[in-house]
């Protein structure tokens, strides 16, 4: 990592009072060396989010296993602070899982889950030796299934199933419903005839049960739920199919606060009644808790991370709206326009700066919808100001396009006064590194 001079003296004191600090950097000293849009992690944040799920856990005395969701920001460096941190990995595909595997994450700790893995990657995942697939269809067992076969392998599988349980969250990133894409459904029959499918590959080890519900879920009530119908289930498939479950999985979905509006559980208080409420169902089913496995990637990298742009136009309409436009918008995060996702933020190099008026932050696409927050009050913003815009640590990078031709921005890391450069910010170069011949004589 790189330390700021500009830092090591009484100058940091003065800066903190008048700019946004993070991890002892200022914002005007990361978009100077870094440019802007500029997605800033703060790594001990991160750090200490894992540990105080691993201090829930063990504060209830529950035998557990964290798997860092990829799917939330997925990069190497990220890969090694869950590797540093004792987290498995959760890969939802062949992408994710080459990335885990250039950043040196031991194969055997990662799991893979999807409700279309191909062919390929299912045989990427096997020959990679990883610790678990998540089987999520009748195809992708016979596909597995032929792989295990014609390669001599074997490995650990869970059964995903889709619980039946309806979460006050957006639609689309509510899964745990019976009307989903994702898993075998719990009452139709469909979970015992999957299980029946998995018994005739002796190379399949099926060692538990995966149920998730949905993502930025603010009680446990829910998961109590799932809990109790992952119990019921484990006891009939037990006493009907002689199958023996030993993980229960109930994925991820933590909610985090994006906005005052937003009101999360703390986090010891959900870790706290999801496990008791899974002791109590399968207690009460005359079994023993299994192991409880949890998938969080929103409630670890969301609140680390601090996406800065620089203010540049901006449109008056009198009586009806202000429009402050910034250098990036729906290419580095499209979280608004999928699911009308609301943000705080703030001029970066004003903090001290009283609030005067009530604008919208626009994008710089060709779009009407690329929007980043409508209806913000901050300081007078002017050109070259900064904008920084807090909870963009999850879903943004990962979901980040070309729309337009626009780069995508950099991914800085930083910790104690010092930062690291995690993804450069791409070029023009790197739109067309793609493109092939277009020589008309090259037809075929």
């Amino acid at each position: 990592m790189e330390r700021s001079k500009l830092h090591s003296s009484a100058n940091e004191t003065l800066l903190s009072k008048k700019e946004l600090m993070i991890g002892g950097l200022s914002a005007s000293w990361l978009a100077e060396k870094y440019g802007t849009p500029l997605i800033v992690y703060d790594e001990e944040k991160i750090r200490n989010q894992i540990h105080d799920y691993k201090q829930a856990f063990h504060e209830v005395q529950a035998d557990f296993r964290l798997a860092y969701a990829c799917k939330a920001f997925c990069s190497t460096y990220m890969c090694q602070i869950a590797q540093e941190e004792g987290l498995w990995l959760d890969v939802v595909s062949g992408g994710e899982l080459f990335t885990a595997l250039k950043s040196g994450f031991q194969p055997n700790h990662i799991l893979m889950h999807g409700n279309n893995k191909t062919k390929e990657e299912l045989e990427f995942a096997v020959t990679s030796q990883i610790g678990l697939i998540v089987v999520d269809n009748f195809h992708e067992i016979e596909v597995l299934g032929e792989i295990l076969n014609r390669t001599g392998q074997s490995i650990d599988i869970m059964i995903r199933v889709s619980p039946g349980v309806d979460v006050h969250t957006h639609d689309f990133i509510s899964t745990g419903q019976q009307d989903s894409k994702f898993g075998f459904d719990l009452y139709s029959g469909q979970v015992e005839e999957a299980i029946i499918a998995i018994k005739k590959y002796h190379r399949m080890r099926l060692m538990g049960i995966h149920a998730h519900i949905g993502s930025q879920i603010f009680d446990a009530e829910g998961f109590g739920v799932a809990a109790k119908r992952m119990a019921d289930l484990s006891k009939k498939i037990e006493r009907e199919l002689d199958v023996m479950t030993h993980i229960l999985n109930l994925g991820g979905g933590l909610g985090i606060r994006y906005t005052s509006e937003d009101t999360p559980m703390p986090l010891e208080t959900l870790v706290e009644e999801v496990v008791l409420a899974a002791r109590k169902a399968y207690e009460s089913d005359g079994l023993s808790l299994p192991l409880i496995m949890l998938e969080p990637g929103r409630s670890i990298v969301a609140e680390a991370g601090t996406t800065i742009y620089r203010v540049g136009s901006r449109k008056e309409i009198p009586g009806l709206r202000t429009y402050v436009a910034v250098d990036g918008g729906m290419t580095d995060n499209p979280r608004l326009a999928l699911y009308g996702a609301k943000y705080e933020a703030v001029i970066a190099n004003k903090m001290n700066a009283n609030k005067e008026e009530l604008v919208s932050i626009a994008g710089k696409a060709c779009e009407s919808g690329d929007m980043l927050i409508w209806d913000i009050e901050l300081p007078k913003a002017e050109p070259g100001d900064l904008l920084a815009v807090f909870c963009t640590g999850a879903y943004n990078y990962s979901m980040a396009s070309n729309y337009n031709r626009i780069p995508r921005p950099a991914v800085v890391f930083v910790r104690e006064g010092q930062s690291k450069l995690v993804l450069r910010r791409e070029t023009y170069d790197d739109l067309l590194h793609l493109e092939m011949n277009t020589d008309f004589s090259s037809f075929s």
